[in-house]
């Protein structure tokens, strides 16, 4: 069975089978996503994977309403927590982008609407040969970082958006060779 090359360890592999690429539509696990984008600035993946569950724990299963009430306490109690990446800016933005992911909600309805609009719902298939082929960014990456610190949220470069846009599916950059590729 052919895979894209990048998954080097058990984690990695399972993520790559079973989420990775897939057109994700829940508000939840996307706000999930735009944590763990942002916490992995600067690190490997393969970091963040490796303390998803803790993350899980740490921030009440990404409720993003409980999140965006977080307070300084528990921002220092956040810092304290060696399960988490515990660089201040990143947990305060984890917070700041709860409150900026409400506010999208009740603009657009949800974020799901707001953030695949870009993509005019559908996702876009790439045909990469090989892993040298895959971008860090895109127009659209570009297109969406603009627009998502203009509504107030942290940790959202282009290369950061567009490995959320990779792990919820709105891009699908399997290799073609890759057996997920056309089931994505």
């Amino acid at each position: 069975m052919k895979r894209c090359d990048w998954p080097k360890n058990e984690l990695a592999l399972k993520y790559h089978d079973e989420e990775w690429g897939v057109p994700l539509h829940d508000d939840q696990k996307l706000f999930e996503f735009v944590v763990l984008e942002g916490a992995q600035a600067g690190l490997s993946w393969d970091t963040i994977l490796a303390k998803r569950e803790n993350y899980r724990q740490a921030f009440d299963n990404f409720d993003v309403q409980k999140v965006a009430r977080y307070s300084d306490a528990k921002v220092e109690k956040l810092l304290q927590d060696a399960g988490i990446i515990r660089n201040r800016l990143k947990v305060n933005a984890a917070v700041t982008n709860a409150k900026a992911f409400i506010a999208v909600q009740e603009e657009f309805g949800s974020f799901d609407k707001y953030i695949w609009a870009f993509v005019d719902g559908k996702p876009i298939v790439n045909r990469w040969q090989e892993n040298s082929q895959v971008p860090a960014t895109s127009q659209v990456s570009d297109a969406i970082s603009k627009d998502m610190k203009a509504c107030g949220f942290k940790f959202v470069g282009s290369t950061i958006i567009y490995a959320h846009m990779q792990a919820t599916g709105m891009i699908n950059d399997h290799l073609v060779s890759c057996f997920r590729y056309k089931q994505c």
